[in-house]
């Protein structure tokens, strides 16, 4: 007799398939991929673990045919090709989410806008006060300011789309514009505070990829290729300057057109989104957590939570997000400059609050910037790792026990004035 409770091959991969179709498949992948870090930093893999990611160099390129003069190489270990190679192509995505929602999205009008714009400074600056007022007595910590001022806007929409019907749709546009807003807030900080050393010589070639790109631009170039190789031009010449090679992604980002002269049903910029998509999430993003979450706990106990560094990363996660958001939120709603989401509760918008707390993916890249000594490292990956599980739990567990709002039937005043936005 057949065992009917046997899956076919078919079976397993419609459900593997399945499982990629959903929201929150990212956030979970990425998760599992954090937690397999963490595992084997406290294994007797780690020493292998740690060898292949800094103790490996890779290089690329070619050296310049003239003496002395700028060279198109790059070598660096495999954890450097991660943070500064993949996450090239992770911010290039987030240029893309930029343009797109500033042209025709949730940024595209001053009342869309406003709200998110608002909340979004609001959780920058007040974690960054809460982590320099507890490192302020240690000089040697305040580079790492910024490392919870970011949100991770993968993880935080993993965990909001696991809650389905209880969770807004409102309420998800509102966390998107906020952590996209919040991306935008932490390529100004990398660009302006995590540079070092500036060479002006890759400057020329970054200048001539520039002037390419504009060039594409104007000319409403649809086809993505050209952009592309003067894109990655411009991140060996952003590299070699000292300026964050990551920024390079976004400038390329935002010179890809929203519109195809001949097809005005396509869109450059969606279809690059669209097709990146699975790949940064899946895959870059995955990778990243896997070379950067590993954080090995020999040694460590409850009095490892109360350094400052990690303590600073902590409450700056959970207390200073919340706090700075929901405030700003509060302020901005009862002041009349932007109306109440449709559909959402004040419990609901303390939640997301919370949830802009999971820090992880931006909060490890800057806090990797800010220090790149073993030390410090450890206490990032600890603050980080805590602070935006107590978010996400915490965000979680509220939105799952909140009464839904009552979402009024649309009027016809109601629906022309949505339509003017």
């Amino acid at each position: 007799m057949q065992n009917r409770s046997l899956l076919s091959p078919n079976d397993v991969f419609k459900q593997i398939k399945e499982f990629f179709r959903l929201a929150s498949a990212g956030g979970i992948v990425l998760a599992l991929a954090a937690l397999a870090a963490l595992i084997i930093a406290n294994s007797p893999f780690y020493d292998t673990y740690d060898y292949i990611l800094n103790g490996v160099k890779f290089r690329i390129g070619f050296d310049s045919i003239l003496n002395d003069g700028f060279d198109f190489e790059v070598r660096k270990s495999l954890l450097l090709w991660i943070n500064d190679g993949f996450m090239a192509v992770f911010f290039f995505l987030v240029g893309l989410e930029i343009k797109r929602e500033v042209v025709s999205g949730e940024l595209s009008t001053r009342s869309r806008a406003l709200l998110p714009a608002i909340a979004a400074v609001g959780g920058m600056i007040v974690p960054a006060v809460i982590y320099y007022y507890i490192n302020m007595d240690t000089p040697e910590n305040l580079a790492g300011w910024a490392i919870p001022a970011a949100t991770d806007i993968a993880f935080a929409l993993g965990v909001l789309s696991l809650l389905g019907s209880k969770a807004p749709v409102r309420l998800k546009i509102l966390l998107t514009a906020i952590a996209i807003i919040d991306d935008l807030g932490a390529i100004l900080i990398i660009a302006f505070f995590y540079t070092k050393g500036l060479a002006i010589e890759p400057f020329f070639f970054a200048v001539a990829a520039l002037i390419g790109l504009f060039i594409l631009n104007n000319r409403h170039v649809s086809k993505t290729a050209p952009y592309v190789i003067l894109g990655v031009i411009l991140w060996v010449a952003v590299l070699k300057s000292g300026v964050h090679a990551t920024l390079a992604g976004v400038v390329t980002a935002l010179f890809i057109p929203m519109t195809c002269p001949k097809d005005p049903e396509y869109s450059p910029c969606k279809h690059l989104e669209h097709a990146l998509h699975p790949w940064v999430a899946f895959g870059i993003l995955p990778v990243f957590a896997f070379a950067n979450a590993g954080v090995p706990f020999k040694g460590m106990g409850l009095h490892s939570l109360l350094d400052p560094v990690t303590l600073g990363i902590i409450l700056g996660l959970v207390v200073g997000k919340e706090l700075g958001i929901f405030s700003l939120l509060w302020l901005t709603i009862k002041s009349g400059l932007s109306p109440m989401p449709k559909g959402v509760r004040w419990i609901h918008l303390y939640a997301v609050s919370l949830l802009c707390g999971i820090g992880f993916t931006m909060s490890l890249f800057i806090g990797g910037l800010a220090f790149d000594d073993l030390a410090h490292q450890a206490s990032i990956r600890l603050g980080v790792l805590v602070g935006s599980v107590i978010s996400a739990l915490a965000g979680f567990a509220i939105l799952y026990f909140a009464r839904p709002a009552e979402d009024p039937a649309p009027t016809p005043e109601s629906q022309w004035k949505e339509q003017q936005k």
